[in-house]
């Protein structure tokens, strides 16, 4: 599984969601790409304009995605949809 993670250092819902995506990091293993919306490219990911955004991939291929503020339930059910 690999999560690719798109936010901005301005953006306060990034903020938020760093606690929440933290903590999935040591519940779950999995490949990660982080990514910055203002100095990276992301056009390949049609990342929209609300952040952050969290596409969810398996086997090479997105089965899920997140973007804005989710709660750690919401998270981990994807998590766990996903393994």
């Amino acid at each position: 599984m690999k999560i690719v993670k798109i936010n901005s250092l301005g953006c306060p819902s990034c903020i938020i969601m760093n606690k929440v995506y933290n903590q999935i990091k040591n519940e779950y293993s999995f490949e990660e790409e982080v990514l910055d919306y203002d100095f990276d490219d992301i056009e390949e990911y049609n990342a929209g304009n609300i952040l952050p955004v969290f596409i969810f991939y398996k086997d090479g291929k997105e089965v899920n995605r997140l973007c804005g503020e989710h709660s750690l339930e919401e998270f981990k059910s994807i998590m766990e949809e996903i393994k």
